[in-house]
């Protein structure tokens, strides 16, 4: 495998500028497509399916990784919120625990981490009092945080 960056949870990519880049392998935990509420598609095609939880890599494998994990908690499974963003279960400290955990795995040593957190409904903080890393730099604008690690 040539690719260098690993996004755990792609969905419909939107934040990519380049939605195919040709050094990045698009993972997420579903694949589907459909029409939102105000008539948009939306479509979830990832290159493998898998869970950021259990991320099907070898360890040290890519120089980047992406981690953008649902951020909700209370939402209708059928909404156009997590049809759009997913979902976190209940256990969801553990499961943000264990995808750092993971992303770390399978990132190279001095690789980098790029996290995406909104705050909506779980203060970023809340997510940092759980994981046992500290961010470098980011960025916040509005609820919205970007956040950068490195291994």
């Amino acid at each position: 495998m040539n690719k260098r960056i690993l996004d755990v949870c792609c969905g419909s990519r939107m934040f990519w500028f380049d939605k195919t880049n040709k050094d990045t392998i698009y993972m997420d935990i579903r694949e589907f497509e459909d029409t939102l509420c105000d008539g948009r598609h939306l479509s979830v095609k990832p290159d493998v399916i898998g869970d950021f939880r259990n991320i099907p890599f070898n360890d040290e494998t890519f120089n980047m990784v992406v981690f953008d994990p649902p951020h909700l908690i209370k939402a209708g499974d059928n909404s156009w919120l997590v049809k759009k963003y997913g979902k976190l279960s209940n256990a969801w400290p553990q499961d943000i625990k264990q995808g750092f955990d993971e992303c770390m795995r399978v990132l190279k040593p001095n690789g980098t981490l790029i996290f995406k957190w909104n705050e909506e409904q779980i203060k970023l903080k809340e997510i940092l009092n759980c994981i046992n890393y500290k961010p470098l730099f980011g960025n916040k604008r509005s609820k919205t945080h970007w956040l950068v690690f490195m291994k």
